[in-house]
């Protein structure tokens, strides 16, 4: 079918995916490039294709198709790509051994940066705890490169969850800038999980104090500290078997 026009009420409701509370409501997102559109098709997370019209992008998935003036009507870009979709939110999946637990991360660009660095070095989960960024911030998105299509990534209250890892047998790894264990000497285990805390504060004492082990990263330089964005990846890279 193509669309024509921006009063049209379910292109009213595309445009409101941009918004949380919107994307809640309905458990969808929005997703924009022919990249991140491949990446979901790949996982089987498109509901429905939204092409401008005349574009060719054949996926076996509902396909509609859109004016030039809705392409940028329904977009958060500058440049607007001509490929679309609307995406299923991710359901939950097995935990698995290798977990990273984020406390309050604020940036959708750090977000996106640690979701990629995540599967590149074969964790299992990535928990959200309450007050990080949404993971269906366009911004995330995009700086994940697709990537959240590829890894489990679930919300908890993390002063809640920890305890459950713990009696699951998880280690408990926790990160400070100038304490801990020099990560290059921890021992690796089977089954763990590494907090990373807030961009400003780090993670937090209530954090601190339910890891079995802190560990740093040791920086021989004049940098007192890393972006948490780096720092995982270089401790994801670390813990790696």
């Amino acid at each position: 079918m193509l669309y024509t026009s921006i009063d049209n009420k379910k292109i009213k409701d595309i445009k409101k995916l941009h918004q949380k509370k919107y994307r809640d409501k309905t458990n969808t997102f929005l997703i924009e490039t022919e990249h991140l559109v491949l990446e979901a098709y790949k996982t089987g997370y498109i509901k429905e294709l939204i092409l401008e019209q005349d574009t060719l992008f054949p996926l076996d998935v509902e396909t509609n198709y859109v004016t030039n003036d809705i392409i940028h009507y329904i977009s958060n870009l500058e440049s607007p790509s001509n490929v679309m979709a609307i995406c299923n939110k991710k359901e939950e999946k097995e935990l698995g051994n290798r977990i990273l637990l984020l406390d309050e991360i604020q940036d959708p660009g750090n977000l996106g940066t640690i979701i990629r660095s995540a599967v590149a070095f074969n964790f299992d989960t990535i928990v959200l705890g309450d007050n990080t960024v949404d993971l269906y911030n366009p911004k995330v998105i995009r700086a994940s490169q697709g990537m959240l299509f590829h890894i489990n990534i679930i919300n908890r209250n993390l002063l809640e969850f920890i305890p459950e890892l713990s009696n699951q047998e998880y280690k408990i790894l926790g990160t400070k800038v100038t304490h801990g264990k020099n990560i290059k000497d921890i021992e690796k285990t089977e089954k763990f999980a590494i907090i990373m805390g807030n961009e400003g504060n780090g993670i937090s004492q209530e954090m601190a104090a339910q890891a079995d082990q802190l560990v740093h990263i040791p920086m021989p330089g004049r940098a007192e500290s890393l972006n948490v964005a780096v720092a995982a990846g270089i401790l994801m890279f670390s813990l790696r078997k």
